[in-house]
């Protein structure tokens, strides 16, 4: 694995640990990203098949990133101490992974509470109203 990616359970351990620090704190929010990794080729890519890399000589890993999205503190400075973490899932291990993925997300999800739109609707219904009002 490169520097800076943890092991898989490593990676579940802290997950369940910051869905948890939100949910106790009443807001915030938690990213999670997927990306393909490629592996470094000698040799350039073909111009006649300009989609060769759809198709891999070998399974390609996977790249699964989650941050807390706090890039900025209230008061629109920069935050010192975002929490990011990675791991890379083998191709051989993706069924496995994402089973205990889906398990840790639904268990995160079953506390979230619904958004209050009530804000937007009346906005909306005020129609010129609302508009002189922020204008």
């Amino acid at each position: 694995m490169a520097s800076g990616h943890i092991s898989n359970g490593e990676f579940f351990t802290q997950l369940a640990s910051l869905i948890e620090k939100t949910q106790k704190k009443g807001h915030g929010s938690v990213h999670l990203t997927q990306k393909r990794l490629s592996y470094e080729t000698t040799a350039a890519p073909s111009k006649d098949d300009p989609l060769a890399d759809l198709n891999p000589a070998a399974p390609l890993p996977i790249l699964v990133r989650v941050s807390d999205g706090n890039t900025q503190s209230q008061d629109r400075v920069k935050n010192k101490d975002p929490v990011k973490f990675a791991t890379v899932v083998q191709a051989d291990e993706l069924e496995t992974f994402f089973a205990r993925y889906a398990e840790v997300c639904k268990v995160g999800m079953q506390s979230l509470r619904k958004r209050d739109r009530s804000k937007r609707k009346k906005t909306k219904k005020g129609g010129a109203k609302g508009a002189e009002a922020k204008g």
